[in-house]
């Protein structure tokens, strides 16, 4: 959507550009560039409306999901949705520089961060901005969701362990999954009897994995908050 916003003035002007400049200012009369400029102006007010109608439909496809996971648990997700505002606050800066999503599951509130937050490559020790990022998510679980079950997931890309040591990348998301863990428990005080940890290795892929971006992507650690009602039947 950032493209969208800063690519149609420039290729609007691009336009004035080439429609003006490409005619000398002698064989133009002033009614003429008003005309283009009023259809330019038009040209624009069209953009706007088509991005303002696209975030309304991303609004209520918002809606849509909440109400979908409403029916289907039979519960007010109230909880979820003031923990999911929380987080867009306070993780803005991790969400802005796109390492960070939060998104409206079945499974409940997902927050996933790229790996690349928490590790060095090959690592399975948080590093410290990994850590002012997990205190923020620690903050809202024990503020805004204190009965909720908390999920832990490891993902890697699908490249082989070569040189850092581990079995295979199903020991290295096993891995950063409990350090997230053992970090929300021990640093930030969220109670070991809510959390739980997995590691999937490469094979719960969200992007190929034959670009770089696209590995980058699928190595991450998701953080899940579970609906009360939905984690009282995993009991």
């Amino acid at each position: 959507m950032r493209k969208r916003c800063f690519y149609p003035l420039a290729c609007l002007l691009a336009v004035f550009c080439l429609t003006g400049c490409g005619t000398t200012g002698a064989g133009r009369k002033p009614a003429d560039y008003e005309s283009e400029i009023s259809r330019l102006k038009k040209q624009m007010d069209v953009m706007k409306k088509e991005k303002d109608d696209e975030i309304a439909s991303l609004q209520a496809q918002r809606q849509r999901d909440i109400e979908r996971l409403q029916e289907k648990t039979g519960m007010q997700l109230t909880e979820l949705e003031k923990a999911q505002n929380e987080l867009t606050e306070s993780l803005k800066n991790e969400l802005g520089e796109y390492k960070a999503k939060l998104e409206m599951t079945e499974r409940g509130l997902v927050i996933t961060f790229l790996a690349e937050v928490f590790f060095s490559p090959g690592k399975d020790v948080v590093g410290e901005k990994g850590k002012e990022s997990l205190k923020k998510v620690a903050a809202v679980l024990n503020a805004d969701v204190p009965n909720s079950q908390i999920a832990v997931e490891g993902h890697t890309d699908s490249d082989p362990i070569k040189f850092s040591g581990w079995r295979s990348n199903w020991e290295l998301s096993s891995a950063r999954a409990l350090a997230v863990l053992h970090f929300l428990e021990d640093d930030c005080g969220v109670s070991p009897k809510r959390l739980s940890a997995n590691g999937y290795g490469e094979y719960h892929p969200v992007s190929p994995n034959d670009t770089s971006e696209g590995k980058r992507q699928n190595r991450r650690v998701e953080i899940i908050i579970l609906p009360e009602k939905l984690a009282k039947e995993r009991k």
